[in-house]
């Protein structure tokens, strides 16, 4: 999509159809309905947050962009499920537009979000109000193409509209912003970004292939520790869970391995196999340093928390991950290589990882393949 042209409602509404995972679920309308008014709700929380905290709430405005964002996104959904064109919609809401109707037509106000005014407030409330009206309906079982639907879908974008004028934004940026969330979450092609030690010597890369062999050692006392060994030599430390009842995170390496494979990074398997990349002082300190090493840690100890709470994401396919989750994930490593990576390769990195740790907790014992050129990471029987 041309960042330089404007974006039509109809064109936008056919792209947001390409990422609705609501179809075909309950009564098509359930869903994106509660979402919309999910979303019309968050609107509401962020105004009451920053009158709350005023200059202590910091990213108010994107998240307000975003939320408009999703609001629209939801209301396309309605209207693509009820066979309503969005632009139809908008020309009801504001006639006389035509069938070019563009996101970016709306008069702008010069108004910063530093502080939300009470006009501001009472249009989400009005907002918040047209949407409960469009539920009502839905709820009541309104033929999903009336045009008394229609209409309500009407009133919710006319609100949107104002709402943000209210917020100095155009709905369009929104859009575009939603259009690039989506992408980032459901591509429509997969495409893998570069290895970040392609321009690196051989000796200071992340090794391409690696077959790892992972199993427990039983020690006195009725516990046991992990060990690994790769080309015949033993690697890390002896693993054991490290907390009062146990949960298997002695196998908890894997993750790492899976963020090596899929998405080339891991300071923390670099340091295992001496990889650094001491030919530039800067990256090895930087990227590859003490400070890198931990966060990664604390990442894997983050989404082992959240996985253990769901099965290690048994059943789980690609597109499934929560992408709150997964950009909370990507927000553990800001300032470092890796922040850019999109959110479905590290939904493919998590998966991965959490696949070889359910083998590990089912056969105790595994050899573990990495081929960084495939971005990715497998498991199979380790022999007695």
């Amino acid at each position: 999509m041309d960042a330089t042209s404007s974006l039509g409602l109809d064109e936008y509404q056919k792209q947001a159809k390409r990422t609705d995972k609501t179809k075909d679920k309950g009564n098509d309308f359930d869903l994106p309905v509660l979402g919309l008014v999910g979303e019309v709700g968050s609107l509401l929380s962020e105004l009451k947050k920053k009158q709350r905290d005023s200059a202590a709430y910091v990213n108010y405005e994107n998240t307000v962009l975003e939320e408009l964002g999703d609001a629209l996104w939801y209301l396309a959904i309605i209207a693509e499920h009820a066979g309503i064109i969005l632009s139809d919609v908008a020309n009801e809401a504001f006639p006389g537009h035509g069938n070019g109707f563009f996101l970016g037509f709306q008069p702008q106000h010069v108004l910063p979000l530093n502080s939300p005014t009470a006009r501001f407030e009472k249009t989400l409330l009005r907002l918040a109000a047209a949407t409960g009206g469009l539920a009502s309906g839905i709820v009541d079982g309104k033929p999903p193409n009336s045009g008394s639907l229609q209409s309500d879908l009407a009133a919710v974008f006319s609100l949107l509209v104002e709402t943000a004028n209210e917020a100095g934004v155009t709905l369009e940026t929104a859009a575009r912003e939603n259009l690039i969330k989506a992408d980032d979450r459901w591509p429509i092609e997969r495409s893998y970004p570069p290895l970040h030690d392609d321009d690196f010597p051989e000796d200071e890369q992340l090794p391409r292939e690696l077959e790892v062999k992972i199993y427990e050692r039983p020690v006195d006392g009725g516990k046991s520790y992990v060990l690994q060994r790769c080309n015949g030599i033993f690697i890390g430390d002896r693993l054991t869970d490290n907390i009062m009842k146990p949960d298997d995170y002695r196998f908890h390496d894997v993750f790492h391995y899976a963020y090596a494979a899929v998405l080339g990074w891991s300071p923390v398997t670099r340091a295992l196999f001496k990889r650094k990349r001491k030919s530039q002082a800067n990256v090895d300190e930087g990227q590859d340093g003490a400070r890198a090493g931990l966060i990664e840690e604390g990442l894997a100890t983050y989404v082992f928390g959240i996985a253990k709470d769901f099965d290690f994401f048994h059943g789980q396919k690609s597109g499934d991950l929560s992408i709150t989750f997964l950009k909370n994930v990507r927000q553990f490593v800001r300032g470092y290589e890796v922040e850019k990576a999109p959110l479905w390769l590290w939904e493919e990195a998590i998966l991965q990882g959490n696949h070889a740790f359910r083998f590990l907790q089912e056969n105790r014992r595994g050899l573990l393949k990495l081929d960084i050129q495939t971005r990715s990471l497998t498991i199979e029987d380790l022999p007695l």
